[in-house]
């Protein structure tokens, strides 16, 4: 795949204000902080009001990456939204983010839906539609309200996940070796039951009988998306790394999924890359999908993580099993 010319001109991140810890959740489920952070690494994590959208959230993330590229909407054409808590079923949540932020209503706007992989799968969409010539700027927004498909009964998964949005503004750029230089996306194959919601969909509507069962809540079998995650990531780094001839030891910061402390750590070891290169902030957003990605990358350059000529790797997996990949040069 030839490099691309697009850029990242701004970042943006929002997290709902009320935080849950997991001392709280020891109260509604049987499990302790102990067992949740030996698992996960997770120590809190961010959840929506009642009243607040996925849409919503993903606009308060979308108008702080356009202030940090000193855009406005009406600079906008584009808007990819990686999701898959949208407010409604249709239309798709772009649509919302679109109203809301007031882009010009010749601005094509869909959402992407790869579960945690979504983000890369929409910048990598984004990417592919603004070197086409036909797009200028592009807002991709990685967004997930999971507290409303969660089962807050079921401690196996009701500890992992959390709700944010994360946003980048992409233009394009006649500078070599600059912006989004490539990406790499696949699945793994025979995966599709491991991490679902088993009912609701066109196969299996919902029914009062469903519900009652609780079958329209994620649903997750731990132990087998563990270790297809580990060699998903991995296989989606090295391939990266291996397509543009770069050792792993030249980049200056991964930004993984934040799904698990363990599984980062396993990649670190994979890659044999040290922790202080991974940029993890699970302890303290938990799993927030789509929203993961965006919102670290979001932090670490504004933390000074990310300084001009660093290159930025970004791996993800989610549900399908889907994974990908993106290298970045700053």
């Amino acid at each position: 795949m030839p490099p691309c010319s697009t850029v990242i001109l701004g970042t943006g991140s929002y997290a709902p204000e009320r935080v849950l810890t997991n001392a709280e959740l020891s109260r509604m489920v049987d499990t302790s902080d102990e067992w949740i952070v030996t698992r996960s690494g997770i120590r809190e994590r961010r959840i929506a009001a009642a009243n607040e959208s996925t849409s919503d959230m993903g606009v308060q993330a979308a108008r702080r990456a356009l202030a940090d590229a000193k855009l406005t909407a009406a600079d906008i054409d584009l808007l990819v939204v990686a999701t898959v808590t949208p407010d409604l079923q249709m239309p798709a949540a772009a649509c919302f983010i679109q109203q809301k932020l007031g882009l010009p209503g010749a601005a094509a706007c869909f959402d992407v839906n790869a579960a945690c992989s979504g983000f890369i799968y929409a910048l990598d969409t984004a990417c592919a539609m603004l070197s086409s010539g036909r797009y200028r700027r592009a807002l991709v927004v990685g967004v997930e309200k999971l507290s409303s498909i969660v089962d807050w009964k079921d401690r196996t998964t009701c500890v992992l996940f959390g709700d944010g949005a994360g946003a980048v503004v992409v233009g394009t750029t006649d500078q070599p070796d600059v912006g989004l230089i490539g990406t790499r996306l696949g699945m793994i194959s025979d995966s599709v039951d491991l991490l679902c919601i088993p009912n609701g969909g066109s196969n299996a509507p919902a029914t009062p009988a469903s519900i009652a069962a609780g079958s329209h809540f994620l649903k997750m079998k731990g132990k087998e998306v563990f270790k297809l995650a580990v060699r998903g990531m991995d296989e989606a780094a090295r391939d990266i790394l291996e397509h543009h001839h770069l050792r792993a030891d030249q980049i200056a910061l991964v930004i993984p999924h934040q799904a698990n402390l363990r599984i980062i750590e396993a990649i670190s070891q994979y890659l044999e890359l040290p922790m202080e290169r991974f940029f993890v902030n699970v302890d303290r957003y938990g799993n927030t999908s789509a929203a993961s990605i965006p919102i670290a990358l979001d932090e670490a350059r504004r933390g000074g993580r990310i300084k001009a000529g660093d290159l930025t790797l970004l791996v993800a997996f989610g549900a399908g099993l889907t994974y990908g990949s993106a290298l970045i040069r700053w």
